[in-house]
Parts: structure tokens; C-alpha cells; sequence
């Protein structure tokens, strides 16, 4: 894990597309899952934590009630660690050590009708922040790895949150199913060309993870 520090210069996210970075034509989003250890654990590591042990962090959408973790645009004045890790503390308010990336997916934005790239990160919180920029237009919530499959809006997150949840699955588990236990499936080119012409999709469209 890496402590990835961010100093904020002011209370106010970034805003604007002048250094939004593509690739081929898709915005390239990052984000993170924030998550903690239930204090009952005494290690702070993932090695010998259950599922239960772990609470994950989601936020609300600036214009709903819409549940999600934090995420938003790779520019190009920044690597992706950093970008992880500024917008988990613009959106969510925490501050910790970011982990391995857990995977790329190409999704559609239901509000702007393009596809994107998001890469994801795990992120372990050591500070919650009682003041960050987006406090009065979020909020924030803690909930169980169930309650945040349930919540959560996107299901290229959930995708995500199951590709973050095989790192606390016993190895043994993990080499008798190692694809099927995660619900992850590699994405071929003719399901993104199906996937493009889908006109009335009821959330983003996934093609989840991809190589």
C-alpha cells in the first residue's frame, strides 16, 4: 500500500475539461473504494480479515440520492494514484493508503450518453475529515460489503467491489473459482458493439473489466 498525500490549496474541487485525459475517444475516470476495518479486528492488514470484518465508505450523487463510490477525471498534470486519491478527498473526505488497482471497466454515462474508462482503487481510510470540498453537496455513509452491493448505483462499481472483496477470499477458494466468485467476465468486442447500441439501458452500460 502507498500513503499517496494530498494537500488541499483550497476547500473547491477541481472543475473543467481542459486536462481531462481519453484514450481512444473514452474519458478516463478513477476512483476509489475507501473501506475500514471494524475495530474488533486488531490488524490492519487484509491478510486473515473476513468480509465481515470490513465496512465500505459511499457517497451520494451531487444531484440525487443515488449511492456510489468516489470518482471522477484522470487529468493530465497528474498520475492515477494521485488522481484516485484527489477525488476520494473532494467527493468523500477521507484521506488513506491506496492499494494495487483493481481493475479497468468501460461503462456508460447515463446522464451524458458516452462511454468512459474507469479504473478503480482500494483505498484503507487512517483520517476521516470533518471539513472537504463537496461536504455540502454529498454525504457520506458507511455500510457493510452487503448493504453497499445493494446501494451501491452503478454496476460497473459493483463489479469493482467484487474484484476488491476476492483480495479477503480464503486462497483456496480463489483457485478452485477464480473468475466465477468474483461475477467478473472479460469483456469481447462484440458485447462493447452491443452495448454501444443500447438506447434505454436503466443504469450504465458495462462492459466490465478489461485487459
Amino acid at each position: 500500500m502507498v500513503q499517496i498525500k494530498t494537500t488541499m490549496v483550497s476547500l473547491v474541487s477541481r472543475t473543467g475539461r481542459h486536462l481531462q485525459r481519453y484514450n481512444q475517444g473514452f474519458r478516463l475516470v478513477v476512483g476509489c473504494i475507501p473501506y475500514r476495518i471494524r475495530k474488533s479486528h486488531k490488524s490492519s492488514t487484509i491478510h486473515g480479515i473476513s468480509i465481515e470484518d470490513l465496512e465500505v465508505l459511499l457517497i451520494s450523487s451531487q444531484k440525487s440520492s443515488r449511492m456510489m463510490f468516489p470518482k471522477g477525471g484522470w487529468e493530465l498534470d497528474e498520475n492515477i494514484e494521485l488522481a484516485a486519491a484527489r477525488e476520494t478527498l473532494e467527493e468523500a473526505g477521507v484521506i488513506g493508503l491506496l492499494g494495487e488497482k483493481l481493475g479497468d471497466w468501460i461503462f456508460k454515462s447515463k446522464s451524458q450518453e458516452k462511454f468512459h474508462e474507469g479504473s478503480m482503487f482500494p483505498l484503507l481510510v487512517t483520517e476521516e475529515l470533518d471539513v472537504w470540498p463537496e461536504k455540502d453537496v454529498r454525504q457520506r455513509v458507511w455500510m457493510t460489503v452487503n448493504e453497499a452491493r445493494e446501494a451501491c448505483a452503478h454496476s460497473w462499481m459493483k463489479e469493482a467491489l467484487e474484484a476488491f472483496v476476492c483480495q479477503f477470499i480464503p486462497r483456496q477458494r480463489v483457485e478452485e473459482e477464480p473468475l466465477t466468485s468474483c461475477r467478473l467476465a472479460l469483456c469481447r468486442c462484440e458485447e462493447l458493439i452491443l452495448s454501444i447500441g443500447a438506447q434505454n439501458a436503466d443504469e450504465d452500460v458495462d462492459c466490465y473489466l478489461i485487459s
